[in-house]
């Protein structure tokens, strides 16, 4: 009897210690990625106007990438609904993917002159993100009152970064990284 509920007890040890290494494993951040995925905003509003969109690929996460002709470093990024500047339509009906990251940019998508300076129309796809990991569709909200919108359609809810850039020469850009998953 002694015996047996000895070599229980030391199932059940074991069967602990295996499980504890499971629960840590999992808990690694995936590439070290610890961003989570919480509202974030910073910055001010600028007058340089938005002349890019473009996306890229990393091993560890999926990149949208605004770039203004100026100075330019406000921005406002979270999950949720987007809806067009000036109107308010959402636009969760023309966006792919399981997860809606609204993007608002604070600096305008037009010149001093209120000529626009990106070719994209409100609903528009402003970037091609076929085969990518995580990004499913960016789609431009519009312009209005200085501030200029993007839904970007990811995968799932998942970790996100945002930071401003200079250059490159009087350039600047704002970056959005979304991972490709939580943990590895």
């Amino acid at each position: 009897m002694r015996i047996r509920r000895a070599l229980v007890a030391l199932v059940v040890v074991l069967g602990g210690l295996v499980a504890g290494v499971g629960g840590a494993a999992a808990a690694t951040p995936y590439c070290g990625i610890t961003w989570g995925s919480t509202a974030r905003a910073g910055g001010a509003l600028s007058t340089a106007p938005l002349v890019e969109v473009r996306t890229g690929r990393h091993e560890c996460w999926d990149r949208v990438v605004f770039e203004f002709a100026g100075p330019a470093d406000g921005w406002s990024v979270a999950y949720g609904e987007t809806h067009t500047e000036g109107q308010g339509l959402a636009l969760s009906p023309y966006t792919a993917g399981g997860a809606l990251l609204r993007v608002s940019l604070c600096a305008p998508a037009y010149d001093e002159h209120h000529a626009a300076t990106v070719p994209y129309r409100t609903g528009a796809h402003a970037a091609n993100v076929l085969g990518y990991r995580t990004l499913r569709d960016v789609v431009f909200g519009g312009s209005f009152e200085g501030y200029t919108t993007f839904a970007v359609g990811v995968r799932a809810r998942l970790p996100f970064r945002v930071f401003a850039l200079n250059g490159p020469g009087t350039h600047s850009r704002i970056v959005l990284d979304v991972a490709h998953q939580w943990q590895a």
